[in-house]
C-alpha cells in the first residue's frame, strides 16, 4: 500500500530535492536564447562568455527555486495546496521585492 502525504508535503519534498541538486533545471540553450534576447534590447553588439551564461543561469535558478519555496509556504499558510498569484505578491512583498 502506498503512503499518502498530506497536501503540500510532496511539493515541499520536491523543492528540497531541487535545492540539493546542482543540475540545471532550465535547458541550457533555452536560457541562453532568453538572455541574448533580453540583452539585445539594450545593446545589439553584446556578447557573452560561456562561463558568464552559466553563472547567470545558476543564479537565476537558485533565485527561482527559493522564490517557489516561499510561494508554496504562502499557499500552505493559507491552507491551500495550489499556488496563486496572490502568493507571488505576498512572497515578493515579504522579501522586499516588487513585481514589475
Amino acid at each position: 500500500m502506498q503512503r499518502r502525504f498530506r497536501p503540500g508535503r510532496k511539493a515541499l519534498k520536491e523543492i528540497r530535492k531541487f535545492q540539493r541538486s546542482t543540475a540545471l533545471l532550465i535547458p541550457k540553450m533555452t536560457f541562453q536564447r532568453l538572455v541574448r534576447e533580453v540583452a539585445w534590447r539594450f545593446n545589439l553588439e553584446l556578447k557573452f562568455q560561456v562561463d558568464a551564461l552559466f553563472a547567470l543561469q545558476e543564479a537565476a535558478e537558485a533565485y527561482l527555486v527559493g522564490l517557489f519555496e516561499d510561494l508554496n509556504l504562502c499557499a500552505l499558510h493559507a491552507k491551500r495546496v495550489t499556488v496563486m498569484p496572490r502568493d507571488m505578491h505576498l512572497a515578493l512583498r515579504l522579501r522586499g521585492e516588487r513585481l514589475h
